[in-house]
C-alpha cells in the first residue's frame, strides 16, 4: 500500500512540476493538476492538501536543481578556466532541457520575494565557494581581473539563458530552423566561454 502512495504521490508531483512551469502559481489550479495527473482531484488533495504546499515543495526543488548543480561545479577542486566552462555547459544542457525553469523561477520570485527566498541561504553557500576563494587569490596576486562572483555568475548564466528565452524571436529575425538554431547555439556556448575567460583571466 505504500508502494502505491508513494507512486501517486510521485505521479501528482512530477504533473504539478509542469504545470506550475507552464502556468506558474497564479495561473494553475487543483484542478490542472489532477488533470495533467489523470487523477480525481479529491485524490491530489489527499495527499498535498493544498496547491500552494504543493507548489512551495517544487518550488524548492527546482531552485535546488538550479542552483545546487552549479554550486557543484563551483567547489570542484580544479582550475577556474575549466570551471567557467563546466558552469556555462552546465547551465547550456539545463536549458536545452528545461527552457521554461529560469521565467518560472524568476516570475515567481518577482511576484514574492519574501515568501520565496527567506529561508534560503544561496548568498552564503554561493560566497564560501572554492571558486569565490580561487577569484579572491587571483585577484590579490594579479593573475585575475578584479571582478567578484556577483558579476561573474550572471555573465556565465544569463548569456546562455537568454539565447534560449529569446529563441522564437532569434529564430525570426536571422531566419534559422530548429537545427540551425541548435548549431548555432553550441558556437554561442562556446564563445561565452572563452569570452568570459579570455577578459577574467590575465595571466594563463
Amino acid at each position: 500500500m505504500k508502494c502505491v502512495s508513494e507512486k501517486s504521490e510521485d505521479k501528482i508531483r512530477e504533473a504539478a512540476k509542469r504545470v506550475f512551469l507552464k502556468k506558474g502559481f497564479d495561473g494553475t489550479t487543483s484542478r490542472d493538476i489532477a488533470k495533467e495527473a489523470d487523477m480525481n482531484i479529491a485524490l491530489t488533495n489527499y495527499y498535498f492538501r493544498s496547491k500552494e504546499k504543493l507548489f512551495m515543495e517544487i518550488f524548492k526543488d527546482l531552485m535546488e536543481m538550479y542552483f545546487q548543480s552549479i554550486i557543484l561545479i563551483l567547489n570542484k577542486p580544479i582550475d577556474i578556466k575549466t570551471k567557467i566552462s563546466e558552469v556555462v555547459e552546465n547551465n547550456y544542457q539545463m536549458m536545452k532541457q528545461e527552457p521554461d525553469l529560469v521565467i518560472f523561477i524568476m516570475n515567481e520570485i518577482h511576484k514574492e520575494p519574501e515568501r520565496l527566498l527567506v529561508k534560503t541561504a544561496l548568498y552564503h553557500q554561493l560566497k564560501s565557494t572554492l571558486f569565490n576563494q580561487q577569484l579572491d587569490e587571483g585577484i590579490e596576486t594579479g593573475k585575475l581581473r578584479p571582478i567578484r562572483i556577483e558579476s561573474i555568475l550572471p555573465l556565465m548564466t544569463s548569456c546562455i539563458e537568454f539565447l534560449f528565452l529569446g529563441k522564437e524571436m532569434h529564430q525570426k529575425i536571422f531566419n534559422m530552423s530548429d537545427e540551425e538554431f541548435e548549431a548555432f547555439s553550441e558556437s554561442h556556448k562556446d564563445h561565452v566561454k572563452a569570452m568570459i575567460c579570455n577578459y577574467l583571466i590575465l595571466e594563463d
